[in-house]
């Protein structure tokens, strides 16, 4: 089974897990319900429910992403199934609701429905004894009792990382709390390298992960087996190897956790710092677990650090986990319309090309409400997607 998930393959895992498995760290994670399969036996530890009589409309995601980080690779009876990228860590079970089962079904009801359930989970991860917190969900503004459980999890020493959300359009808006101050805001990547066309972009990217056929664990179906896409299974995946690191780093703190990441991670390949794309890179745990480098004051967080610093390219690196070269193509220049997976910087309220197609229109005042209006709205949607699969 472990061949057939092209992910851990690539990340090089059972090389990884000679050194670490996560054991001795416990993930937060913040997403629909949790089933306890056979994959997530003796993985789980007491979670709460956070959806305060709200039911969503995907209830099983949340056992695909603890999955993803944990899965045993044991199903029913024993026999052999997924792996988690970190199969010794622990996983906390946080509740929310996905926001679309609102009576109203408009986007403002949906995210006060998915901030409400966000902030009090926050709040119960920093209080608990996990170290990292993973926030599959994502919404469309920013929301202030959200801001203030990231800063009071941030004060208790937490790492917190958030899908920055998806589209059916091409690169929608970062999404909230992936674009909160304080929190990593993960994208994702295909088996190329390549940023997914229906990934967020923006300035509050940070970091990337595969979220591509990423064949896990789940509730749906007979088989117990999916496949997943989007940047909320990335967001598993980078949680998970932040708990590869931590494990083998306890004394680091989450500053220091994070610096490494970015530092080891896999850059665009066209030397620039970052991407609104990518982000600083695509995560490899194992360049960090076998050669981490410095990782930095423990009190300083390395994200505004690397915001502010000069933007001097760094050496070329391949963005795809472990492979040689990378696919990825360098982009226009910085501030132009770019389409993905262009590693040039864009405004941090850059909008899909569909809004700006609707403006040009507009422009020639041709139904400029009826045209513009509804990408606007489609650029602050969220999407993820998973298809059961026989077991093998």
């Amino acid at each position: 089974m472990l061949s057939d998930q092209w992910h851990l393959t690539r990340m090089k895992a059972q090389e990884m897990w000679r050194t670490s498995t996560g054991k001795g760290v416990t993930v937060a994670l913040i997403d629909t319900r949790v089933e306890a399969v056979p994959e997530l036996s003796g993985r789980l530890l007491p979670g709460k429910d956070f959806r305060k009589g709200a039911t969503g409309k995907r209830n099983d995601f949340g056992t695909t992403a603890a999955a993803v980080i944990a899965g045993s690779g044991k199903g029913a009876g024993g026999r052999d199934s997924a792996y988690g990228l970190a199969p010794g860590a622990k996983v906390i079970p946080l509740e929310v609701s996905d926001g679309q089962d609102t009576d109203e079904g408009t986007l403002a009801a949906q995210d006060d429905e998915i901030n409400a359930g966000i902030a009090p989970a926050l709040r119960y991860a920093a209080d608990s004894q996990a170290k990292i917190i993973s926030v599959s969900l994502s919404a469309s503004d920013d929301d202030e009792a959200v801001r203030s459980a990231v800063d009071y999890a941030r004060s208790k020493g937490k790492l917190i990382f958030a899908a920055v959300g998806d589209d059916t359009i091409d690169h929608p808006l970062v999404g909230y709390p992936a674009a909160t101050p304080g929190v990593v805001g993960v994208s994702a990547v295909d088996k190329s390298a390549t940023s997914l066309k229906t990934a967020a972009a923006g300035l509050n990217v940070d970091l990337s992960a595969p979220g591509e056929d990423i064949i896990s664990a789940c509730s749906g179906g007979g088989s117990g087996l999916c496949r997943s896409k989007g940047t909320a299974v990335a967001t598993a995946i980078a949680s998970a190897s932040a708990a590869l690191i931590w494990a083998e780093h306890p004394a680091w703190t989450a500053n220091q956790v994070l610096r490494v990441m970015i530092d080891t991670a896999g850059a665009p390949d066209n030397g620039a710092v970052r991407s609104d794309y990518l982000g600083y890179g695509t995560v490899r745990p194992r360049i960090a677990l076998k050669t981490p480098g410095d990782p930095g004051a423990a009190d300083r967080d390395p994200i505004p650090d690397y915001r502010t610093a000069s933007p001097t390219p760094r050496p070329s690196v391949s963005a795809t986990p472990g492979a040689p070269v990378s696919q990825e193509p360098a982009g226009p220049a910085a501030g132009a319309p770019a389409p993905a997976p262009a590693a040039t910087e864009a405004p941090d309220d850059a909008h899909s090309g569909a809004f700006w197609l609707a403006l040009a229109v507009c422009a020639a005042g041709l139904l400029c409400v009826g045209v513009a209006l509804p990408p606007l709205l489609a650029d602050r949607s969220r999407a993820r997607r998973a298809t059961v699969l026989s077991r093998p």
